[in-house]
């Protein structure tokens, strides 16, 4: 597979729609484009894009081929390829296949291969990497996720979602009741300041249990007021999801609180043969390595205290443009990093 060849892939897969629990005609295409490259490809259980190559000790690289809504018009302007699922994450799994294909069609992979196209990252569900992770044992791993061509990603903070839902007869707004929409916000100030007082010694954000609301609103029938909340969590390692929810749950002013996507934040290690490959293929695309730790999760959280095995997340592009209206990845990045994989899986 030629350079050309690889922007065509990637090219293709952004104009091919998958918000997340979506993503079967996806999935299909990269099942069929990866047979035609050698690979021994199809559709999993869960609905994932796997394709399989090679003999010998088990390596999987595993990324998501689902976005978040919002279409973007699919364009090349000045060396950038926009659209949804540039950087987050088409970019990193069609750097995957196209480094995969030139070592095997060179016939120089040293491992048994396992590429992994995942659906539903970007929900909490994760459905496609809880379906894999009992699945392999491999000795190493990577994780599609942009990190720039030169950065490789080792740690993700965990996560938990609070979905919150109050309600009382209605009152007039002059009585002495408080108000539906006051004992929200009051749950939202008591999970504010507890991280707060969480963090007052703690200087990196990686280190910092971090709280965002998300979403508020309030409404009334005139029978019945009622107010909902949507607050997000970060954690950082040495922090349960579980007893947040103990904590938060008996502090909920009769609120009824749901939660979701709880998951525990995980650190990779950097001395390993895994990591060695990496900075070898970086510098022998000429350039500098370095190592990365991300506030938000990825699917490593999910399969890394599982396999515990070497891994870390790689892949071209900006992560600050994940989500964004501006989405794009620069091609010849997206280039740099198909070389540095294909040094890297050789090394391998």
């Amino acid at each position: 597979m030629d350079d050309s060849a690889a922007i065509s892939l990637l090219e293709r897969m952004i104009n091919i729609r998958s918000v997340s629990t979506h993503e079967g005609p996806l999935a299909q295409f990269l099942v069929d484009q990866m047979a035609q490259l050698g690979f021994r490809s199809y559709l999993d259980e869960a609905g994932n894009a796997v394709g399989e190559a090679g003999t010998g000790p088990t390596v999987v690289l595993l990324g998501h081929i689902d976005t978040v809504p919002g279409d973007i018009p699919v364009r090349v302007e000045n060396g950038r390829l926009y659209g949804r699922g540039a950087v987050d994450a088409k970019g990193p799994f069609a750097t995957f296949v196209a480094a995969a294909a030139r070592v095997l069609a060179r016939g120089t992979l040293p491992v048994h291969l396992v590429l992994v196209g995942a659906v539903e990252e970007e929900v909490p569900s994760s459905k496609g990497a809880h379906h894999v992770v009992n699945r392999y044992e491999p000795t190493a791993c990577v994780i599609g996720e942009p990190s720039g061509w030169e950065r490789l990603t080792l740690g993700y903070k965990g996560r938990l979602l609070i979905n919150g839902r109050w309600e009382q007869h209605t009152a007039h707004s002059a009585g002495r009741e408080v108000a539906v929409a006051e004992r929200a916000v009051a749950f939202w100030n008591m999970v504010h300041g507890y991280c707060t007082h969480y963090n007052a010694d703690k200087r990196r954000l990686f280190d910092q249990l971090q709280s965002s609301l998300q979403a508020i609103r309030s409404a009334t029938d005139h029978l019945t007021d009622w107010a909902e909340l949507t607050i997000g969590l970060r954690l950082p390692l040495g922090v349960s999801p579980d007893d947040l929810v103990y904590t938060f749950t008996e502090q909920a002013d009769g609120g009824a609180l749901h939660f979701a996507g709880g998951c525990y934040a995980y650190l990779g290690d950097k001395s390993n043969a895994l990591v060695r490959a990496f900075l070898k293929g970086v510098r022998s695309a000429g350039g500098k390595p370095g190592f990365l730790v991300k506030t938000g999760t990825s699917d490593m959280n999910v399969v890394g205290p599982v396999w515990n095995c070497p891994i870390l997340a790689y892949g071209p592009g900006d992560s600050h443009l994940d989500h964004t209206p501006d989405e794009h990845i620069e091609l010849a990045e997206y280039l740099q990093a198909i070389r540095v994989l294909e040094v890297a899986l050789e090394r391998l």
